[in-house]
Formats: C-alpha cells, structure tokens, sequence
C-alpha cells in the first residue's frame, strides 16, 4: 500500500479491493448522484476473487482511496491494463498508432467497471473539492508511473465536470435506455406505440408464444442453484457462440447469489418443461432497501435451443413488462445497438474522459475526437427521426 499527503487528506492505494473497507466505500456510493450496484464494494470483490478481472487476465486493480482521518472522502477502482478487451469504449487505434510509433500503449490506467458498459459515478467523492483533488492524483501518479494515459469510462455528470476542469479530453458514444412514462400495462406501453413498430412487437412475442415457449421469473434469494447453473450455461454458451471464452467465471455469479441477491432478477423461457434459455438482469435501488427498483439493467443472456425472436423476447419484452408491473423507472439495454429502437429504447449520449502524456498524441486525438464529436451529434439527430413512438 502508497501512501501520499495531499494537505490534511491522505492518499492510499490498494492493490486488492479485499483491503478497502467495504462498508465506507458502500456508503461513500450511495451519496453519488449516480450508484449503481456495479461500484459495489461486493461486486467489484467478487470479479477479483472470482478470477474473473485479475493481473493474470490483464486487469491490475490499483483501488484509490482519499482519507480525512477515519472519514472516506473519495474513492475509485483503477486497473492497470496490458490490453483493450472487455472495456466497451474502443481505443484500438490509438494503441495501434503507439506502436508503429515504436511507443508502448500498455500498460495504461482505466477507472472503469471491468465488462460492465453502465453509465454511473466512478469518482466517489464526498463533494466537488475532493473528487477534483481525487482526479489530481490519478493523473500525477499516471504520470509517476510513467503511463501512456488514463480512462475513465461511463461518467457520471458530476465526473464529466471535474475531468473538464482538469483538462481531460472527453469522448461520447451512444447506448439506448427505456424510460417509464407510467404506462398501466404491456398493453398500455404497445398503444403508446407508431402502428408499424406495435405490429412489429406483438408478431414477435406471438411467434414466441406460438412456439409453446413459456417464461417465469424469480428475483433475489428466489433463485435457485440450479437456476444458476442453467443460466450460467446459456451465457457460456453465447460467448462461445461467438469464438469467445466468457469473461465471468462461475464463482463470480456463486458470489453474486450469496453477497448482492437482491441486485438480480433472472427470466427463465421454458419449453415442454424444461428451461431453453434465460437473460438476467440487474436491480438497482435509489436506497438499499428503498421500495421498488429505480433501474434495471440488460447484462446477459443465451438460450439451448433456436426459437424465432426468443432473444427479443428473453431481453427486451419480459423486462419490459417486469418493469411496467414494478414501478422501475428504467431499462438500461447495454453497448449499441440500433435494433433497440424498435423496441423503444432511446438513443442517450454517454461520455468517458482521456488523458495521454505523450502532448503530440494528445493533440492528435484531440482532432479526432473533435471530427468524432460531430458525427456522434449527427448520429443522435438521425435517431431521434426514427422515434418508435407515435408523433403527438
């Protein structure tokens, strides 16, 4: 462990999130304007002690800790990278043109969620001052370290302000979230609907249903081993699908059961009596313990068997409806992809933040960032054309 003055505030940095304090940092989150249950102090100690996003892997936790005394005043989970994967913010080129420069990319800092693309705060701070003295000791110690750069992805606003102030370059990209607008039913929602994309829906949850499969949920301690273990087959199994291995381990979603239950809600599509595919999604609350969920969030999904539009269904519909019934507010679908609209996830702009020490590269993705910028503008304005619902 480091340590480092900053006037009456000390730095420490851990090299385990087994030796933060997992009920400061908690806390510390759930006073940010954007929680989220993947800055959880058990969250982010399970993808370390489940293997699943370690040094081995190319993820070097370095979690940054500001104290004032006894008191917690700001915190962040940084990782030391040897690559690019599993990141959802894509900076392949910049690592590519490092290197026909004969400049070493890696390793560089990410402040991130390791596999997770959901927006939230990433710099926990108690207030303004000391998420900025926070950001301040991220990038001098990048550069003590002798780092090509620093990333912070998926910002909070209040994230976005002090890296602005700080100088950070800032990078937008697009995902598509759902927003309850206090429809009664499913039904309510469809009639908000343009008839095309309302007859587009109900076609494909009858294909479904013609198709004799069926769907059941269960919610926190409700699900059982072997729902887990099901599910943990179909998400595998998409991976692989895919030429991939999984990035989370089996351990990783055993922790998750026991240590965050009530974070997790799982859709299981059975046929014939027997599952055939699942999608789980995650629970966040204003409060723990505060009524109903303020967020849910689309994170995996895979199926044993072919059904036409059971993807749409295991991920988007049942969701949906889950949501309308429960009073969520809304439905986060993840990293791309256009096909959400149809389904009425609308396109929202998210933004991360760069630093890079080398000042002629620096300048360079300035530019491109600045050419990216304007086409990210006019992407959103050619989205918002096609809004699925019906025009007032």
């Amino acid at each position: 462990m480091k340590k480092e003055e900053a006037g009456e505030l000390v730095l420490k940095v851990d090299a385990s999130p087994g030796a933060l304090d997992a009920a400061a940092w908690d806390a510390l989150l759930a006073s940010q304007g954007a929680p989220s249950p993947f800055m959880r102090h058990a969250y982010l100690g399970a993808l370390h002690e489940s293997e699943s996003a370690t040094g081995a892997k190319g993820w070097h936790p370095q979690f940054f800790t500001l104290w004032r005394g006894n008191e917690l005043v700001a915190a962040c989970p940084l990782y030391l990278k040897d690559h690019s994967y599993g990141e959802y913010v894509f900076d392949w080129a910049w690592a590519n043109a490092y290197h026909e420069h004969g400049l070493a990319y890696y390793p560089k800092a990410l402040v991130a969620v390791p596999f997770t693309p959901v927006p939230g705060t990433r710099l926990l701070a108690r207030d303004s001052a000391s998420r900025a003295l926070l950001l301040q000791a991220l990038v001098a110690w990048c550069a003590e370290q002798e780092l090509s750069s620093l990333h912070l992805l998926f910002t909070a606003d209040e994230d976005v302000a002090a890296c602005v102030e700080a100088g950070l370059m800032l990078r937008h990209t697009v995902q598509f979230h759902w927003l309850n607008q206090g429809w009664s039913d499913f039904d309510a929602f469809l009639a908000s609907l343009s008839h095309d994309k309302r007859k587009k829906v109900r076609q494909e949850r009858r294909k479904v249903q013609e198709a004799g499969v069926r769907f059941r949920w269960a919610r926190g301690r409700d699900i059982s081993p072997d729902d887990w273990a099901f599910f943990y087959r179909c998400y595998a199994r998409t991976y692989r699908e895919h030429g991939n291995p999984p990035y989370l381990t089996p351990d990783f979603f055993e922790r998750m059961a026991r240590t965050m239950p009530e974070s997790w809600l799982l859709f299981v599509a059975e046929r014939g009596g027997r599952p055939i595919a699942s999608s789980l999604i995650a629970l966040s609350h204003d409060e723990p313990g505060s009524g109903a969920p303020e967020a849910a969030y689309g994170r995996y999904w895979g199926a044993v068997e072919r059904v036409d539009c059971l993807h749409f269904e295991a991920c988007y519909y049942q969701p949906l409806q889950w949501c309308i019934e429960h009073g969520v507010q809304r439905f986060e679908g993840g990293a791309q992809g256009e096909h959400k609209m149809a389904r009425a996830l609308m396109p929202v702009r998210t933004t991360s933040a760069h630093w890079l020490a080398h000042p002629a590269f620096a300048d360079a993705v300035e530019r491109f960032l600045q050419r990216e910028g304007a086409g990210i503008d006019n992407y959103l304005d050619h989205l918002g054309e096609r809004s699925p619902f019906k025009q007032s």
